[in-house]
């Protein structure tokens, strides 16, 4: 059977990023104040964020140059492999063609590094120390703290309790890069230790994180916050992913029915995905299937509710009207991190509100099942989250094995799973749980959502 990779040179990573909001007819409501719950204007932003990633959160600009500089790091790694899965088509016995993006072959092991290098490349620019931030799985985490690296920059890291606990590597591999990374809830700041003192067994969440990080931001002299999803300059940046993508399956002379990827605040999706949507906004591939994958442990896309709220635990970040299952909600420690975000980028929730798009959400054995098939199919252990994904494409597949349809079937790899082999033993054990999350769970975090006119 002959390996199909569909690689490109250096000289043809992307020149500027894809930002999705210029193409959409009605993009998403505006953020709101923490506080007074009114429109959040650039200026509210700036103690929080670099000048020029504001800039590029309001910008209409269907286009945006990448800077030399962050391309030249970029070519580290990128661009990514774009593969045919023909061995584990062959297991599935299906008539589908299966692409899979690899971006498990950053430094880091995931995408997330193509916005890290970005947002330190900024942070430099405006004479910053450095950056504080949250992480779940610890992708983000690692990533930040690698690019930081490079840019002389600081990097203070709040890490999910449960997956510092679960991934102690990914601590090793931020701390290696210079970070300094501590579980949260943690007692370093005010938001830590109240949430402490409400609950000193609580395994975390990223909403509690992202509160730490900001307080610790505004509160140290030449500190900012940077994140690694939602927010649109993120997945901005992101959209290197679908960019090089494209280029690759014109390589291999197809084109994708259905793109799916993993999503817990978005950003690897919406980075493989905008810009094979840009085409289903202008009408020219109506029938493209956009497929957002997320965990049952934290399901905002498919039983949160569409409404506005805070993107933090103490509320103390912008308000963004999006998929949420409440600012408050804690899910159960699942080892795909990175899927338990509370909310969604509010970009795809305006995508999915408007029928571009559509959502599933899995257990997590279940998702193990078909990522050990496929790492004895095509050799590669993927991220929990990554197996998600894994696992949307496979039912797909088994789909067309049913109908006889030879459907294009693109996901993305957003990671590897070499930190991640605990869940795996688990897994092979027998002793890997999945969580039931009760209705009346996500009904009580709702109840305490923002109030908004209009």
């Amino acid at each position: 059977m002959t390996q199909q990779r569909f690689l490109l040179h250096e000289h043809e990573l992307p020149t500027h990023w894809y930002n999705i909001i210029a193409d959409m007819t009605n993009p998403p409501p505006p953020y709101l104040h923490p506080a007074t719950l009114q429109p959040l204007s650039p200026e509210d932003l700036a103690p929080i964020f670099p000048a020029e990633l504001i800039r590029q959160e309001g910008s209409s600009e269907r286009w945006i140059e990448i800077p030399d500089e962050v391309r030249h790091l970029l070519q580290m790694w990128r661009p990514t492999p774009l593969c045919r899965a023909l061995r584990w088509e062959k297991a599935l016995d299906t008539p589908a063609r299966i692409y899979y993006k690899w971006e498990g072959a950053s430094p880091p092991g995931s995408h997330k590094p193509n916005t890290a290098v970005a947002q330190c490349y900024y942070a430099r620019k405006e004479g910053l120390r450095g950056f504080a931030t949250e992480t779940g799985a610890g992708q983000w985490g690692s990533a930040l703290c690698f690019a930081a690296q490079f840019f002389g920059l600081e990097c203070r890291v709040f890490m999910v309790t449960s997956s510092y606990h679960q991934k102690p590597y990914r601590r090793v591999a931020m701390e290696t890069w210079g970070g300094s990374v501590v579980p949260s809830p943690s007692s370093m700041t005010q938001a830590g230790r109240a949430i402490l003192a409400r609950d000193p067994e609580t395994s975390g969440s990223l909403g509690m994180a992202i509160s730490e990080a900001i307080e610790y931001a505004v509160t140290h002299e030449g500190f900012k916050y940077s994140l690694g999803s939602v927010v649109n300059f993120v997945l901005l940046h992101q959209t290197v992913i679908g960019l090089e993508a494209q280029k690759q399956l014109e390589m291999a002379g197809d084109y994708p029915d259905i793109v799916i990827a993993c999503a817990g605040g978005g950003s690897n999706a919406a980075g493989l995905m905008f810009p094979f949507l840009k085409e289903k906004l202008n009408g020219s591939r109506p029938n493209l299937r956009a497929l957002f994958v997320e965990s049952t442990a934290c399901p905002s896309m498919t039983r949160g509710l569409y409404a506005y709220d805070w993107g933090d635990t103490a509320k103390t970040g912008p308000v963004a009207k999006m998929r949420t299952v409440g600012h408050g909600f804690v899910p159960a420690p699942v080892h795909a991190g990175g899927l338990r975000y509370h909310g969604m980028a509010p970009s795809i929730c305006t995508l999915l509100e408007q029928g571009f798009a559509e959502a599933r959400a899995y257990q997590q054995n279940g998702c193990f099942d078909v990522a050990v098939g496929f790492a004895r199919a095509e050799g590669l252990i993927v991220a929990p989250e990554t197996a998600h994904a894994l696992r949307a494409a496979y039912d797909e597949a088994l789909a067309c094995r049913e109908s006889g349809e030879s459907k294009v079937i693109l996901l993305n790899a957003s990671g590897h799973g070499h930190f991640d082999l605990a869940a795996y033993d688990s897994y092979l054990q027998g002793a890997l749980p999945d969580h039931d999350l009760e209705e009346d769970q996500i009904r009580r975090a709702l109840l305490e959502l923002p109030t908004v006119a209009g």
